[in-house]
Parts: structure tokens; C-alpha cells; sequence
């Protein structure tokens, strides 16, 4: 620049070119240097329009092709490919509509890499008709265009396409490459395809594909999908150079075939982690209940070279709300603000998730009233977190408010919130008229979670003639859930009658479980009926039913404690019991005696 260089087009073109394209480049760089250029050629533009399409703003390409246009510089086979690539990464499908027109018009329409670049944008934005009409067009298809084509049907979950087309290419005998099997894997995967799967693995042997690492990867993650373990175990075995995408597909393996010890095993044998891994095996603690668990392995990723991103906040806030540990969960969210992290809308509704299972949902609104641009997961979060809270009248108010104010429309879920929110709360007129929109007005079906919240609202408001009505008149099969709710209502108000009738079928879908003994037993007990009591009390013995012990929490100076009944490991435990027995002794004092009710 200072020496006048930039007056010879050539010079400033290489350039441009390098720092634009090249892995060593510097794409601001090479902006800047373009804008000091006074007539930019056509090469220019098309070096910077792809550093661009490649880029993380792939919007400045059409800016620069509109200005490419106005200098009245015609675009050439070279330009447009790159331009269709910015409309795929932004799934502009109307740009690249207009941009065959232009095609058409320059007579490049029928340039191999132009048509194989329009298939791609197709693709990517599901118009998967489109993109077969164009590979149809092309004469003299190449193996990117079969590649394309394969991997569009593969996204779209179509298998049979898909294998249609790998036979036809094979016809054709072209020989298909890593590309190829990759998306044949993924078809394969997502249907749990094995049949399929095992063809595509046979046919990676016969062109010899089959030590390709990253194709070995995609076999080990099709095998444990498609629940063929040994498979995978395999594979996995012969791979003798291991990446941690390698480990990570096997920790993943065992996690999906709910192998959870085997999956710790090979996650602490994992010579590198990144932080894929760490999410992964704290997913699989979550999946399996084991929150703590996933607590401490974060603890632990915080101890190593890996930083956490945005997944790994997202399962420690869903960790931190099942726990309901505020403690943790307020670090985690003082973590997000003293690391600058710009929190997506997926974690902006984790950290409200959290306040609100947490306790403090009015923390929860504050969130709530912070995100600029609602989704329809922070709706249904909210309004689930006033129906957990009994706040009923304040979840209506806030369904109305998101489709006036936010023009959002209603899911399952969001009603499944709603009519919990009016069960919780004794709106049982409102409950009825949600649960009938919900079909009426909003051509939602009604699943099994609605019914499960209306058989829990007529239960608790004492209409169990109501809640019977309506587990008869359900299109689906009751579950344990349903009837559950419903002992639970006969349970509070005493109709041993209809209780009797709801235990045969409890029993018949949870044989074993002790919680519904637990119920029957204390409900007969209340009903003084003492030999049902004792009958509940031998079947238990005979079949070993054993009544889990309840496990409470409690947070004080920062600290979480766990405990349960006639619990002395704590090292105040004396103390404890000590003021516990004074307390007891001054409720009595005052009149108040503990309700014996329940036996267990």
C-alpha cells in the first residue's frame, strides 16, 4: 500500500486471493486490501464471495455479489457455485432461485459445479424434489453430484432412495468413496436400520474403504444405534490408531444400550477427552437418574485443560434442577455471567428451568422477562413453573399473554403445563375449558399427560365419579400415572369403594412397585380396615417388596445435606435429634400433636 503496489491489479489479486481462501489466510486481511484496491476484477471478487461463503458470515457474500453486479462485473462459473454456498448456510432457497435465473441467462446454468451446488442449497433446506429434478437434468453427473444426492436423501431419512441410487451409481460403476458410505451410515443410524447397515458395511469391504478412521467411527455409531453392541465392540477393537471421536462413539455406545458401567470404564480409559466426551458421559448420568454423579464429573472437567461450553451448562443446570440444589445452581449461573458467555435461548430457558424447580420462580420471571426473543420453550417452561408452584390463575394469564402479545402458538406440552397449573391450583371450570380447546380450537390430539392432569384435577377437587368418567371414555390405554392419581384421590377422600376396583389394575402395570403398596396400605389403614392392611402387608413379604427409604435435602451456609429417617451420620447428629426433641416438646406444649396416620 505505501509503495503503490496495489495500482497493479495482479499483485493485489494473489494477494486477496491468499488471505481470502488459504487455511493460513486472514479473511479481514484480505477485506482490507480489497477495499484498497480502486477496481476490484472479477477474480477478486469471487476470492473474497468464497472466503466469505466459508466463513461464519456468509452473508457477506451477497453483499459483495449486489456489488459486484452494480460495478457491472458478469459473474462467471466460478462465482455463482460460491454464492449458492452462502444461500445454503443461511437457507436463503428465494436468492438461490433467483441466482439459477441469472445462470440461465449467462448460459452457466448447465456448469457441473454450478448444478451440484444448487443440489446442495436444495438439500439443505429440505426441498429434497428440487434437488432430484436437478441431478436428474445433469448429462454427466460426478461422484460429488451422486455424493449430494445420496446425503439429501440420507437427511431426510429417505433409506430406500437412498440405496436405490448407491445401486444405481455402482451400475454405473463409479466408485463411490468415504462421502458415499458416510451417508449410507447415517440413513442407516437414524432408522436402526441393521439389515441395511450390515450391506453398507459388506460393500466397504469389497471397495476397501474399511480402514478409513472417520468411516470406522460412523460404523461403531451405526452398530450401537441399530443395538448390535458386539458389533461395535468389534470395530472398535480393530481400530489401531484411536482418535477421541473413537472413544467417544463407544462411551456412546454403551450409554445407548444402557451399559452405564461399561460406559464410565472406557470414559476414564480415554487417553484425551474434549469436551464432547465430558458432555456425553454427563448426559448419561443424567439419563440415568444419577444427577450427582453428573455434578461431579463437572467438578472434574473444571480440573482439566477443557473448557466447558454452552451443552455442558445446559446439563448442569438440568442436574442441578432434578437435585433441586440452588447452591449449585446459582454458581453455575454466576459462572455464565463472570465468563461473558452470551447465553443461546436454549440456555437462557435451562437457567429459568432451574430457579423454578429450585424455589424461587420469581428469579425464574426475571429470566423469563429478560429474553428478547421467546421461544415456545420458554412459554411452556414458565407456565410449567407456576403450575409446580400452585399458581394457577398466573399460568392462564401467561398462555393468553403468549399468543396476544407473542403470537405464539400452543403444543402439547404447553397445555399439558396448563392443565396441571389448573389441577394444582382447584380451576377445575378452567381446566375443563383448556382441555376441550385443546382439540376444538387448536386441532390438537389430546395425549395421555392430558387426560393424566384431568383424572388428577377431578380427583383432587373430590369429583371422582368425573375422574372414573373420563379414564373410560380414553382413546388410549390408562397407565400407571392415571391410575395412580386417581388411589390418590380415593386415598384423601376416603372412597375405598372405587379404590378397589383401581388397585387390581395398578398392581396388574406395576407389580413391584413399593410406592403403590405403600399407598394401598395406608389408605386401608385410614379406612380402618385392618385386614386388608395385613393382606397388603404379607404380599409384600412374599413377593420381597421392600418400601424405599425417602431421602431428604437441605441447604444452610451454602452446603447441601442429605438425610433420612433415624439418620446419625451427620457429625451433629446429637445436636439435632437434641433440638428436634425440644422442638417436639414445645409443639405439644402449644396443643399440637403429630398426625399418626399413615404407617409407613
Amino acid at each position: 500500500m505505501l509503495h503503490g503496489f496495489f495500482s497493479q491489479n495482479l499483485t493485489a489479486a494473489k494477494l486477496v486471493s491468499f488471505c481470502a481462501v488459504s487455511k493460513n489466510g486472514d479473511l479481514l486481511y484480505a477485506q482490507l486490501i480489497f477495499d484498497h484496491v480502486r477496481d476490484p476484477n472479477r477474480f477478486m471478487y469471487n476470492s473474497l464471495i468464497r472466503g466469505y461463503a466459508s466463513s461464519s458470515e456468509p452473508t457477506k457474500s451477497f453483499l459483495l455479489f449486489r456489488r459486484m453486479i452494480r460495478t457491472a462485473i458478469s459473474p462467471n462459473e466460478f462465482t455463482l457455485p460460491f454464492v449458492l454456498k452462502a444461500c445454503a448456510s443461511t437457507l436463503k432457497y428465494m436468492e438461490a432461485m433467483l441466482l439459477r435465473t441469472q445462470a440461465i441467462k449467462l448460459g452457466i446454468d448447465s456448469q457441473i459445479c454450478f448444478q451440484n451446488a444448487l443440489i446442495n442449497v436444495f438439500v439443505v433446506c429440505g426441498l429434497i424434489e428440487l434437488a432430484r429434478k436437478v441431478f436428474d437434468e445433469i448429462p454427466d453427473r460426478t461422484l460429488v453430484s451422486w455424493n449430494s444426492m445420496i446425503g439429501g436423501y440420507s437427511k431426510m431419512d429417505c433409506s430406500a432412495e437412498a440405496l436405490l441410487l448407491f445401486q444405481e451409481m455402482r451400475a454405473l460403476d463409479l466408485v463411490p468413496d468415504e462421502f458415499t458410505f458416510v451417508n449410507l451410515l447415517s440413513v442407516c443410524s437414524r432408522k436402526c436400520d441393521l439389515d441395511l447397515g450390515r450391506l453398507v458395511h459388506s460393500h466397504m469391504e469389497v471397495y476397501g474403504t474399511n480402514t478409513d478412521l472417520y468411516l470406522l467411527n460412523s460404523l461403531i455409531d451405526m452398530y450401537a444405534k441399530c443395538g448390535n453392541l458386539h458389533s461395535a465392540q468389534t470395530i472398535f477393537n480393530r481400530i489401531t490408531h484411536k482418535n477421541v471421536i473413537s472413544w467417544t462413539s463407544m462411551v456412546s455406545a454403551y450409554a445407548k444400550n444402557g451399559l452405564l458401567e461399561f460406559a464410565e470404564k472406557t470414559f476414564k480409559e480415554m487417553p484425551i477427552k474434549n469436551v464432547v466426551s465430558w458432555n456425553l458421559m454427563m448426559s448419561c448420568y443424567i439419563e440415568n437418574n444419577q444427577f450427582r454423579e453428573a455434578l461431579n464429573l463437572f467438578y472434574a472437567m473444571c480440573k482439566s485443560t477443557v473448557v466447558p461450553d454452552e451443552a455442558t451448562l445446559v446439563n448442569v443446570l438440568s442436574a442441578c434442577s432434578q437435585l433441586g440444589d440452588l447452591i449449585e445452581g446459582k454458581k453455575t449461573h454466576s459462572y455464565i455471567c463472570s465468563n461473558n458467555v452470551l447465553p443461546s435461548i436454549t440456555l437462557y430457558n435451562s437457567i429459568m428451568d432451574m430457579y423454578a424447580k429450585c424455589g424461587p420462580i420469581e428469579t425464574a420471571m426475571e429470566i423469563f422477562f429478560e429474553i428478547e426473543n421467546k421461544n415456545l420453550v420458554s412459554w411452556n417452561v414458565i407456565i410449567g413453573a407456576h403450575a409446580l408452584h400452585g399458581r394457577g390463575i398466573e399460568a392462564v394469564n401467561l398462555f393468553e399473554k403468549m399468543q396476544i402479545d407473542d403470537g405464539i402458538k400452543p403444543d402439547k406440552i404447553t397445555f399439558t403445563g396448563l392443565l396441571s397449573a389448573c389441577s394444582h391450583s382447584g380451576l377445575i371450570e378452567k381446566g375443563r375449558y383448556y382441555f376441550d380447546q385443546i382439540y376444538s380450537t387448536y386441532r390438537i390430539s389430546h395425549d395421555i399427560e392430558h387426560y393424566a392432569c384431568m383424572v388428577d384435577m377431578f380427583g383432587r377437587g373430590g369429583l371422582l365419579n368425573e375422574a372414573v368418567k373420563i379414564i373410560i371414555e380414553m382413546p388410549m390405554r390408562p397407565d400407571s400415572v392415571i391410575w395412580g392419581a386417581l388411589l390418590g384421590a380415593c386415598r384423601i377422600h376416603g372412597n375405598t369403594e372405587i379404590a378397589r376396583q383401581v388397585i387390581k389394575q395398578v398392581l396388574e402395570l406395576e407389580p413391584y412397585s413399593s410406592g403403590v403398596y405403600v399407598l394401598i396400605s395406608n389408605m386401608y389403614y385410614e379406612a380402618q380396615k385392618w385386614e386388608d392392611v395385613k393382606n397388603i402387608r404379607k404380599i409384600m413379604n412374599y413377593h420381597g417388596i421392600k418400601k424405599g427409604r425417602a431421602v431428604s435435602s437441605i441447604q444452610s451456609d451454602g452446603c447441601g445435606y442429605e438425610f433420612m429417617v433415624d439418620d446419625k451420620r451427620h457429625e451433629s447428629s446429637r445436636d439435632i435429634y437434641c433440638m428436634l426433641d425440644q422442638l417436639t416438646d414445645h409443639l405439644k406444649s402449644v396443643g399440637y400433636y403429630c398426625s399418626t396416620q399413615c404407617i409407613f
